[in-house]
């Protein structure tokens, strides 16, 4: 349930996971899919690129949802440094998996919360840790083959059996990793007025 009048609350996504999440609290609420470039120039760091896209995903449906609460977020896999996109077929996903077999996979999950007429503008970034343990080509088929995880960046479904793959998670919020922070979240809401579970 929520304050009517804290107004309305619309998902800046297209993610069917994020939906997942916000179905857990929400009662009602709204699904857009932004229209943004999530390519990066290369320059930017892995946080910066993060904290950009989620606040850009809010902002290109503020113009249409001018009285709604916006809720923009984006998921980067980092490896060693580098930005690991979503693998899009089971090749790459193959060497996604090989890749970080044995290694640590930091998640920044960063969200963006647009207040109606962009009144109040509130961010954050989440840092998952996930260090998967020492497997071989065998179980990375075997894993593929059960979860299907190619639009997922790191190419594992922590809603699935992506924890067959895992040594070890560290992270003040699990549900990070599926795709927004809800711990961070719910309190904002609370703190601008929606009545929560």
């Amino acid at each position: 349930m929520q304050n009517p009048a804290a107004g309305p609350i619309v998902l800046a996504s297209s993610s069917t996971y994020r939906r997942g999440l916000l179905d857990r609290f929400l009662g009602e609420y709204e699904a857009v899919s932004p229209e943004v470039d999530e390519s990066s120039d290369g320059t930017e760091l892995p946080e910066y690129l993060a904290a950009r896209l989620a606040r850009e995903k809010a902002e290109a449906i503020s113009s249409t949802h001018r009285d709604s609460l916006i809720i923009g977020a984006d998921q980067i896999a980092v490896l060693d440094g580098q930005v690991l996109g979503k693998p899009g077929d089971h090749q790459k996903a193959i060497e996604q998996l090989l890749a970080v077999s044995g290694k640590s996979l930091q998640f920044l999950t960063a969200v963006y919360v647009l207040g109606p007429a962009g009144r109040t503008r509130h961010a954050h970034i989440d840092r998952t840790a996930v260090r998967f343990r020492q497997f071989d080509l065998r179980l990375a088929e075997t894993y593929l083959r059960h979860d299907e995880p190619y639009d997922c960046a790191g190419s594992f479904k922590i809603e699935g059996a992506g924890f067959v793959l895992f040594e070890s998670v560290q992270t003040n919020d699990p549900t990070a990793l599926i795709g927004l922070p809800m711990i961070w979240l719910a309190e904002t809401l609370r703190k601008l007025g929606y009545l929560l579970p």
